[in-house]
């Protein structure tokens, strides 16, 4: 059983504390991603899982056994490092064998598991290459081979495609999850890049100033975010963040209002709130016709197109007098839009646009927790045939 229970997990530092109180359940054989930004303890918590540090308060528990303060070696885990770190005065053989020859283990096992390691990493042919020989993808693959002939509970991989050029970061996710599908067996993987994290794991636990935000499957992550750190970091680009007030009527900023029943969507007349809204959810009015939930039309001006082959991303200023500032995560002066690459907005253009009311989710912009994913009022069974019945009369 490959399962991990971090309880009550503190790691402090003096008086910085890199993890805070963090709870998390791994299930066995379960492909989980740590993400977030850089320095908000992601691998300060794969380092207790690891044994590579000891918490501070709380306890880490392996296939059911309190593993607290033992060593790495008898915790039934491999890592897999960013710095590959392979001896370079060794063959690939050798590398992949290295640990198991370490512990003594018969000459017939050893030559057994590094077969079968190097077939499952794709490494036939090349066990008695040099790591200079190699590309950065295949030794990468060598260790990921040293780590499964250890036949380990867990497999912990640290950031192990940073260094990797972006075209090889794409073929070695796919090689990845082909290795889980394969072993089935519990990956604890550990990245700032959230396209990482949303095309690998079966849950992604996002991390912000040591503290977990949330903690799903990627589509739950990214279409009901639990916060605006959530919703701000997972999807790239990021959410369109509006921050405004809440009327009789619905919401209200300094350039458009949204109309909604405030009652149903739980806020109260004069609660300060943040709508946020992906690129994806914006249209130009002409395509705005066609989506079943459009808000009224909202004025801007296109400012910065972005060309990306299969889309464009278009700037729209809200407010023309606004100092517009691309770095902030919230602006009440701009909007992202994503585009056909065939449309033919171009700069400095009026533009009319109406957002998708079914993908407006609501924040409480004092303490960034979110309210409501989507201002579209469900239709039960009940309303549905009530209106059907209406129809036919």
């Amino acid at each position: 059983m490959g399962d991990v229970k971090l309880e009550h997990v503190t790691k402090q530092y003096d008086d910085v504390t890199a993890v805070d109180d963090m709870n998390v359940e791994i299930h066995d054989g379960e492909f989980i991603c740590l993400v977030g930004p850089s320095g908000c303890g992601k691998s300060t918590t794969m380092e207790m899982i690891a044994g590579l540090t000891i918490p501070s308060e709380g306890k880490v528990s392996i296939a059911g056994h309190d593993v607290t303060n033992l060593p790495p070696k008898d915790r039934g885990i491999a890592m897999v490092f960013q710095n590959i770190a392979l001896f370079p005065h060794m063959d690939v053989y050798d590398n992949i064998s290295f640990g198991l020859r370490l512990r003594d283990y018969d000459k017939e096992e050893i030559d057994r598991r590094v077969q079968k390691a190097s077939d499952i990493v794709q490494l036939e042919g090349m066990l008695d290459r040099m790591p200079d020989e190699m590309s950065g993808g295949q030794r990468q693959r060598v260790a990921i081979a040293r780590a499964i002939v250890r036949n380990p509970e867990v497999f912990l991989m640290d950031e192990p495609l940073a260094n990797l050029d972006a075209k090889l970061r794409v073929h070695m996710r796919t090689e990845l999850q082909r290795l889980h599908k394969e072993l089935d067996t519990t990956i604890i993987y550990v990245t700032h890049d959230q396209a990482e994290a949303m095309t690998m794991s079966d849950r992604i636990a996002v991390i912000d100033s040591g503290q977990l935000q949330q903690i799903d499957p990627p589509l739950v992550c990214y279409n009901e975010p639990k916060n605006l750190f959530v919703a701000g970091f997972i999807g790239s680009p990021s959410m369109n963040f509006i921050e405004g007030e809440v009327t009789e009527s619905g919401f209200t900023s300094k350039n458009f209002d949204i109309e909604f029943d405030p009652a149903q969507m739980g806020v109260n007349v004069g609660d300060e709130v943040t709508l946020g809204i992906r690129p994806e959810d914006v249209f130009p009015i002409d395509e705005g016709r066609s989506i079943s939930h459009p808000t009224a039309e909202i004025s801007a001006v296109s400012d910065v197109l972005e060309p990306m082959g299969d889309e464009i991303f278009i700037y729209l200023m809200l407010d023309e007098d606004a100092d517009m500032n691309m770095t902030q995560t919230a602006s009440n002066s701009q909007l992202l839009m994503s585009v056909d690459p065939d449309s033919d907005i171009s700069e400095d253009e009026d533009v009319e646009v109406v957002l998708d009311r079914s993908k407006i989710h609501l924040f409480d912009t004092n303490n960034g927790d979110a309210i409501q994913h989507g201002l579209v009022k469900p239709t039960t069974p009940e309303s549905t045939t009530q209106t059907e019945a209406e129809s036919d009369d």
